[in-house]
């Protein structure tokens, strides 16, 4: 059986996939909608209704950003890499931005005189906050930045996974893709044996806890690569999708959502990056699509603290906005925040990744190639489509595994609640 796999001497457009890039940018804004709707932005009760309708399930967003970031990574993994190499890209990455923010948010928060606990924004500085169930840290400073202390073990781990997961029969891969909706939906009883007070951060913080949707990602991207992968094509997974989230929110037990959702966002990712390996037509990869999938790790970044700011600034943070002053306050936000994305991504993030990142030697395209399943393939049909679309490279500009999301609004919830909630 032929393989998909990106390998040295195979055209590069196969490590390419503009399309999970392009998909980055809905998640983003399933996070964004849900924060519009937890911060009371929009109370008019018709309008409100509309918000609760599309983004109740917005947490979602994170999961989906972590399932992605497995993909991707072991995707376009290189034999020839080494750990100090992969961890240093993934540094250059995300480090930068989140150095910035958390200089800006602690200058603001002493410009409105808010406490400051030294430890706790310590911990946010060097990412290791999410190991921390005591409450004020996991969220401190740049609330948002908890995902990233969770990407950072996954970015830890996974040098010293990939040489073992190369060699795992695909059975067992496929058994990991299977067995994550069921341990995400074991945690709703599983959080019981934790002290009420930690449950929220148990089931939607723990660092170990959220791998499981990693190497989910992780499995099916192996098993892609290798040909094994059985999935339906993207016009269908896309259906699947979307049936599941309107579903969910209406007839769905919440402690069910978390787990259907994984499923669905394997085979929407999955069914992406075949359509972009075969070439074959995909609305997820248009130009600006594309453009707002590379921008959004910085929209993920400052959104949640534009936000929160400027309503503190004007008293309306938790009073909210009636009639049309509401939807448009939410569009004012959403158009600032792009705006700021924009600048923090073209002048601190593409800058930075170019400076502290080590390049990546390009191999010959002559040279030969075989992966451990067969020669690379795509049916004999190479990517195809317009120049600047086979040009974004996940690895570089489309960060297809850096992931927006936090629960901003929701820190207050605990215990059972917190569990029907994680789909965060």
């Amino acid at each position: 059986m032929t393989s998909l796999t990106p390998t040295p001497g195979t055209d590069r457009s196969l490590s390419r996939l503009p399309s999970l890039t392009g998909l980055r940018w809905i998640a983003a804004m399933l996070v964004f909608g849900f924060h519009v709707g937890t911060m009371r932005i929009i109370v008019e009760p018709e309008f409100k209704a509309v918000v609760d309708q599309l983004f109740t399930l917005g947490l979602s967003g994170v999961q989906f950003f972590f399932v992605l970031s497995g993909f991707v990574l072991v995707w376009s993994a290189r034999e020839q890499d080494t750990k100090w190499a992969f961890w240093r890209r993934r540094l250059a990455k995300i480090y930068p931005n989140h150095l910035l923010m958390w200089a800006v948010v602690l200058l603001v928060g002493l410009w409105f005189a808010d406490p400051v606990n030294p430890s706790a924004a310590v911990q946010n500085l060097l990412l290791v906050q999410a190991w921390n169930p005591t409450p004020g840290y996991f969220y401190s400073v740049n609330t948002v930045s908890w995902s990233l202390s969770c990407e950072l073990f996954f970015y830890f781990c996974l040098p010293f996974v990939l040489p073992a997961l190369r060699r795992t029969p695909s059975a067992a891969l496929w058994a990991v893709v299977v067995a994550v909706p069921l341990v995400i939906l074991a945690l709703w009883p599983g959080q019981l044996l934790v002290p009420e007070e930690s449950r929220w951060w148990f089931t939607q913080i723990f660092p170990l806890v959220r791998s499981t949707e990693f190497w989910m990602g992780v499995a099916a991207a192996e098993l892609m690569r290798r040909g094994h992968w059985r999935g339906p094509g993207l016009p269908l997974a896309s259906l699947i999708f979307v049936v599941t989230w309107a579903v969910a929110g209406e007839w769905i037990r919440a402690e069910f959502w978390a787990a259907l959702l994984s499923a669905a966002y394997i085979l929407v990712i999955t069914s992406a990056a075949r359509a972009d390996v075969r070439g074959l037509p995909s609305p997820w990869r248009s130009r600006p699509l594309v453009w707002l999938g590379e921008v959004s790790f910085a929209f993920y970044l400052v959104h949640v603290f534009v936000m929160v700011t400027i309503l503190r600034l004007t008293g309306d943070h938790g009073v909210g906005f009636t009639g049309w002053t509401g939807p448009l306050v939410a569009v004012g936000f959403l158009l600032l925040n792009l705006l700021l994305a924009w600048l923090l991504y073209r002048w601190v993030e593409t800058p930075m990744m170019r400076l502290l990142a080590p390049s990546r030697k390009r191999v010959p395209a002559g040279s030969p190639a075989t992966t451990a399943d067969g020669p690379a393939a795509t049916g004999g049909r190479a990517a195809t489509g317009p120049p600047r679309q086979r040009a974004v490279d996940v690895d570089r500009a489309g960060h297809a595994d850096v992931p927006p999301g936090d629960q901003a609004g929701e820190s207050d919830r605990t215990g059972i609640d917190a569990g029907t909630r994680r789909s965060g």
